[in-house]
């Protein structure tokens, strides 16, 4: 079984709900269970609000000024997961290592880090940052689209 989507998204608060919502929704219609499902979910909202806060070319989060994307891949058993954002990108720092989890930021991507089987944070020069990460599916029994 193979499930992908992508969604372009304003740099609003709103956005990040929805693309929660719509990631839940896939996996409990695939028969994910429902611990991943809350792990990935949890993960996914926090790189989506760090594209909102961060992800722009400017201006506050809430005027609208940017977008970013998310694209969300069932493949197999596993799901991959990549949020794409028109900022400035990420610093050296965050790129070469995890921060740790104390510090006064990068808390959500220590979060992300520790939810998710693989992340890997890196920049676009000039179009911004991406955030993916992965992690393998466990089934609820009997799942209708689990993989044969």
């Amino acid at each position: 079984m193979s499930i992908w989507w992508s969604l372009h998204l304003r740099r609003e608060a709103a956005s990040v709900p929805l693309a929660r919502r719509l990631l839940l929704g896939t996996m409990e219609t695939a028969g994910v269970d429902p611990d991943i499902s809350f792990d990935l979910s949890l993960a996914l909202s926090e790189a989506c609000a760090n594209a909102v806060e961060h992800g722009g070319c400017g201006g506050p989060p809430d005027d609208g000024a940017g977008a970013y994307d998310v694209t969300a891949y069932l493949d197999g058993d596993c799901c991959r997961i990549e949020v794409t954002d028109s900022g400035p990108g990420f610093p050296a720092a965050t790129v070469a290592r995890r921060r740790p989890s104390l510090a006064e930021h990068g808390r959500g991507l220590h979060l992300i880090a520790e939810l998710s089987d693989h992340v890997r944070f890196r920049n676009r020069p000039g179009r911004g940052a991406v955030v993916s990460f992965d992690k393998m599916l466990k089934w609820r029994d009997g799942a209708l689209l689990r993989v044969s």
